[in-house]
């Protein structure tokens, strides 16, 4: 049997075969398992004996199929003469058998031009990432960002007319925020220049929770020189991140590729439940902390994540890192258990690393 290739950074491998898995069988599983992948039919011995890269005739196969069922790594759909694989003959394929497909460089190129952020807002260029993934892998891309909750640098305000306002926060790293606001109509433009400089005299080394409670505490007790007017731009400016403790956004493109890739009705009331979960807030942060116990590419198949049960879906997702090695987001592609993890891992693992840079 062909050694696995080289996995995506962070993906392990276990040393050898489980017990009574010898290469035969393991052979007939990898085969099972990208027929699937490729048709998502059943798949029967006499397909395999024209497909296997050994010789073994119909009647052998089929034993070797029995043994797999038997073990939990096939299984028949009603009443086939083919068989599927489990989500645990799944586990085993993407863990010990899967033949990783390669990047080619043009394809790393187009990623990284794809995902240029010169003249581009963090949002957009998430978004982005989220609608590449699901373009390249006929899946759901998904794009998971922490808000920023460090320390604060600098914060103005521009006017945009209409009563609105633009908050351009920067943050102690350098990424910068853009939020609009609603301010009184008629608002000089020297009340904006006065709540930006009351705000940053006092912003430096604190985040953005200390210096709304600074802020409240001195207009409480009458300590500013702000009119009523300012000190509504500044509680407006302040408000927009109202978020305590880790906070995070989540960008999802492609669920139309997904729900068509889903048939049984049964199976699609839960895909609609997934989606309502990964909006919640909790469920975004568990996934954030699954993915931080890993240095890289990281799949969940079926409910081995813990997050959406039983769905009949998997998710392969990536940590971004910045040059410091800090998780600021993770970047990930949620799809039927039979997308094709040979060529969406190294694709996330890759867009995962281009994201880090760009946000670090």
């Amino acid at each position: 049997m062909d050694q696995p290739a080289t996995p995506p950074s962070g993906l392990r491998r276990p040393a050898e075969l489980p017990p009574g898995i010898d290469a035969r069988a393991a052979a007939v599983l990898r085969e099972v398992v990208e027929q699937y992948v490729e048709t998502g039919e059943p798949v029967g011995s006499r397909t395999l004996s024209r497909i296997l890269p050994m010789a073994l005739s119909p009647a052998t196969i089929r034993n070797v199929m029995a043994d797999l069922t038997e073990a939990g790594l096939l299984f028949a759909p009603h009443t086939s003469a083919g068989r599927l694989p489990t989500d645990q003959g799944l586990r085993l394929f993407v863990d010990g058998l899967l033949q990783f497909g390669e990047l080619h460089e043009e394809e790393r190129e187009a990623i990284a031009v794809a995902l240029e952020a010169r003249g581009r807002s963090l949002e957009d260029t998430l978004a982005q990432a989220s609608t590449m993934l699901s373009g390249l892998s006929a899946a759901a891309g998904m794009v998971l960002a922490p808000k920023t909750e460090g320390a604060v640098r600098h914060i103005e305000f521009v006017a945009l007319g209409s009563g609105r306002a633009l908050v351009v926060l920067v943050n102690a790293e350098g990424q910068v925020e853009n939020r609009v606001i609603e301010i009184p109509a008629g608002l000089p433009p020297s009340a904006l220049t006065q709540a930006a400089n009351y705000l940053n005299s006092r912003i430096a080394g604190r985040t953005l929770p200390e210096v709304r409670r600074l802020v409240a505490e001195e207009i409480a007790a009458n300590r500013t020189e702000l009119d009523g007017l300012t000190a509504g731009v500044v509680a407006a400016g302040l408000a927009t991140w109202t978020g305590e403790g880790r906070a995070a956004s989540l960008i999802l493109r492609g669920q139309a590729r997904l729900l068509s890739d889903i048939t049984q009705l049964e199976r699609l009331s839960s895909i609609q439940v997934l989606f309502e979960r990964l909006e919640a807030q909790e469920t975004m942060l568990r996934l954030l902390d699954l993915v931080e116990q890993s240095d890289g590419v990281r799949i969940f198949i079926g409910a081995e994540s813990g997050l959406f049960g039983a769905s009949g879906v998997s998710m392969v997702v990536a940590p971004a890192r910045n040059a410091a090695d800090r998780i600021v987001g993770a970047i990930g592609v949620i799809g039927p258990t039979r997308i094709n993890y040979a060529r969406i891992i190294p694709v996330v693992d890759y867009t995962a690393r281009v994201i880090g840079r760009l946000l670090g």
